[in-house]
Parts: structure tokens; C-alpha cells; sequence
């Protein structure tokens, strides 16, 4: 299972899974979409660079979704996959931070039917980044 949808009284909540961190990343980005439009049935044909930073996991985690409402908004693209994810650590003047970079493939979002509400923010509502050897996961409230 890439991804689940947990009860939430107002807006979307999800838990998305992998054997790695960049896993579990690349499906939440794919449960992100999910709530707009089916990923399955969007097309691979645009590619997008994306690269962000964050102090701690979780605000890594915000900025890499973020992201993709980011690429919504201002460039009319729907995500369909994540590849070449890599996260790492970097230390600066003993203080540890983290950096992620991915491509983004996806489509022109106006070729599509939306069957769910738009997001409007992601959150640090519930958010969750559980690193286990071959069992990770992470947990994000979007609103709707």
C-alpha cells in the first residue's frame, strides 16, 4: 500500500508509506494529488526539477509537498510520479538541517477532471516522519 486516507473531521488526512524515506515522500506527494485527481490517469509528459530544504524532517516534509501546490497554482501541473528522490543530511557549523531534490513528472492539470476538493495549504497538523529501516512512514493534514 503506497498511501491511506485517515479520518479527520474537516480536512484530508493521510499516512503514506515506503521502504525508504524517499519513498514515503514520493507517496505522500502522490497522496497529495490524489485528493484532487487520480494519479493513475495522469500523463508523464513534463518534467520538473525540484529541490528544497528543511531544518528538521517534518519541515522537509511540508516544503517537498508544498511544492506540488506550488507547481498547481503557478504552472498548471499535475503530478503523476516522483523519480530520482534522494534526501540527505547536512551539518553547517554543527547544526544538522536536510535537503531533498526529485524530478516531478506530471501533465497540464486543465486536461483533467478533478473528482475531489482543491487544496489549499498543507499543514503541521498530525505531521509525522517515522524512519524505520525497510518500514517507514509519514502523516500530513492537507486543508481542503
Amino acid at each position: 500500500m503506497k498511501y491511506k486516507y485517515l479520518d479527520h473531521t474537516a480536512d484530508t488526512k493521510f499516512r503514506a508509506y515506503g521502504k525508504t524515506l524517499e519513498e514515503a515522500f514520493a507517496n505522500a506527494a502522490l497522496a497529495t494529488t490524489n485528493v484532487m485527481v487520480e494519479p493513475d490517469k495522469i500523463q508523464e509528459k513534463a518534467k520538473k526539477k525540484i529541490a528544497v530544504e528543511g531544518d528538521d524532517l517534518q519541515a522537509l516534509l511540508y516544503n517537498f509537498l508544498e511544492q506540488f501546490l506550488i507547481l498547481l497554482d503557478a504552472e498548471n501541473f499535475f503530478l503523476a510520479a516522483v523519480k530520482k528522490i534522494k534526501i540527505w543530511k547536512v551539518k553547517n557549523n554543527g547544526r544538522i538541517s536536510y535537503k531533498l531534490t526529485a524530478e516531478a513528472m506530471g501533465d497540464n492539470a486543465a486536461k483533467y477532471e478533478t473528482i475531489g476538493p482543491q487544496v489549499k495549504a498543507v499543514t503541521y497538523n498530525d505531521m509525522v516522519v517515522d524512519e524505520e529501516k525497510d518500514n517507514c512512514f509519514v502523516q500530513a493534514v492537507l486543508d481542503i
